[in-house]
């Protein structure tokens, strides 16, 4: 491979952040990889800023991503994307669920969701808007939108289809398997928009 890789993955808490981090993580390493995938930063109660960050090459010594070194943010809300955008490369790859959550500040009246958040984004940074809440209600299954995002991602970074599913299935619970390859699958066949 030669390069690293460097990802960050930011939502709300509640998203399913951390296990699309533990299903890249896993499929860099099914892939050969060495990573370091970091600790929750953030508050992980629902409906705090979560951000993880997901490294991998031959060879990694530190999880850390500073602002402007992220070749990718996969981003499971809008407003999120907007916050943690700094930490793209110029030449990075933003994959933006379209989803908006208010933050507390808007749900009390103190301030007021931004609008055009995609727009501004597709100005800066190659950026992919995915309307994955609306792919998992195809599905049956809200809880999905992370593993439709995750099947974006992996095919733009280019990923082995099968080594993917097989983190799927070594990080998804046996009851949620089914749906979950399926959303994945439903994320890789997504028409991408750039």
């Amino acid at each position: 491979m030669g390069k690293q890789v460097n990802i960050l993955i930011v939502g709300v808490g509640g998203q399913g952040t951390l296990l699309a981090s533990k299903i890249i993580s896993g499929v860099a390493r099914l892939s050969g990889y060495d990573v370091k995938q970091s600790e929750v930063h953030g508050m992980a109660q629902r409906g705090g800023s979560v951000v993880t960050y997901v490294r991998f090459a031959d060879k990694v010594f530190s999880p850390l991503i500073e602002k402007g070194q992220a070749d990718m943010i996969l981003a499971f809300e809008k407003l999120e994307a907007l916050r943690w955008s700094v930490y793209l490369k110029p030449e990075g790859t933003m994959i933006v669920n379209t989803q908006e959550i208010a933050p507390m500040p808007v749900i009390l009246g103190a301030a007021t969701y931004p609008e055009n958040i995609v727009e501004t984004l597709s100005r800066r940074y190659k950026t992919i808007p995915v309307q994955a809440r609306e792919i998992a209600g195809e599905l049956g299954e809200p809880r999905t939108v992370n593993t439709i995002l995750l099947g974006v991602a992996a095919r733009i970074l280019e990923f082995e289809q099968n080594l993917c599913l097989q983190a799927v299935e070594q990080a998804v619970p046996e009851k949620a398997l089914v749906i979950n390859r399926q959303a994945f699958l439903a994320g890789w066949d997504t028409h991408l928009s750039v």
